[in-house]
């Protein structure tokens, strides 16, 4: 069904929670999910950025300002939605950051964060929303990325979050199937946000090792594509998501990713490119972009 096609479609009356809602893919899949019918519940860290969201989506439409590493907020969150609109159909846990430089050069507080926003926030936001979605059978979406199939120097925690992640919701996947939930995962290559704009902009050596990438692991895709991935997800109630879809021949050789094999033609490039993205880390003076606060996945 079309964005403009006027009968009701999977999502009409159906309440979606996105986290990391503030920009980026988690603002676009709430505006795709809104034109489809849905009831949307924003959560997020930017209160200026949710409440515009949701006065542009109209009436209908809720938001909560929460923290996904705050247990405490994301049950507010979870228990003003189901107040509030009635009740929790499904969750797009979406929110997540990425930090800059290497465990050598590095701020090992922005890796642990992005390890706790990526991976632990994910956790907890299953966990804050798990009782409202039995009640209803609904779907949860996690987002983990093609990272999680490939290791990347100078990417060791948001690599490792994100296979956290992929495993996460696999288990979590045989936890509530017999309570009538059912879990799916999201594997974005790049996509167009702030995140990986930044990224770029922060390390041009980031940049230019992506370039040398292999097709399809160093294509771009649109945040309107990756939304209506995720939307399409979420009416379907998919296992796995793949953006662009040619990720998941990636995910079919990931044993090749991580051998020997794979440790020496990286290796090669590693050795030049990686004490370039230190030196450009360092000069930063910051572990994340610009936008960081907002919790955006990508």
């Amino acid at each position: 069904m079309s964005i403009d096609d006027p009968r009701p479609g999977p999502l009409t009356g159906k309440v979606v929670l996105v986290t990391g809602a503030a920009r980026g893919i988690g603002a676009h899949t709430a505006r795709l999910a809104a034109a489809r019918g849905a009831r949307l519940a924003l959560v997020g860290l930017e209160p200026d950025r949710l409440a515009a969201l949701a006065a542009e989506l109209g009436p209908g439409h809720v938001w909560f300002p929460a923290d996904v590493t705050d247990q405490a907020a994301l049950r507010a969150a979870a228990e003003g939605t189901v107040a509030a609109l009635g009740g929790i159909d499904a969750v797009v846990a979406n929110a997540g950051v990425a930090n800059r430089g290497t465990i050598a050069v590095g701020d090992i507080e922005a890796l642990v964060r992005t390890v706790e926003v990526n991976l632990v926030g994910v956790m907890r936001t299953a966990a804050a929303t798990v009782e409202a979605l039995a009640a209803r059978r609904g779907y949860l979406l996690i987002v983990s990325s093609a990272a999680a199939f490939a290791a990347l120097p100078g990417m060791a925690a948001y690599c490792a979050s994100k296979a956290g992640v992929e495993h996460f919701g696999t288990a979590i996947r045989l936890e509530l199937a017999h309570r009538g939930v059912a879990v799916g995962t999201a594997h974005p290559s790049w996509v167009d946000t702030d995140l990986v704009r930044e990224a770029r902009a922060d390390l041009p050596a980031f940049e230019a090792a992506l370039a040398k990438l292999p097709w399809p692991m160093r294509r771009t895709t649109s945040v309107e594509a990756c939304a209506a991935a995720f939307v399409r997800a979420v009416e379907r109630r998919q296992r796995r998501v793949y953006v662009p879809r040619a990720v998941a021949a990636v995910q079919a050789v990931r044993s090749l990713l991580v051998s020997p094999l794979a440790d020496r033609l990286i290796g090669r490039t590693a050795a030049t490119t990686v004490p370039l993205i230190e030196e450009q880390a360092s000069a930063l003076g910051r572990g994340f972009g610009v936008s960081a606060p907002a919790g955006t996945d990508r």
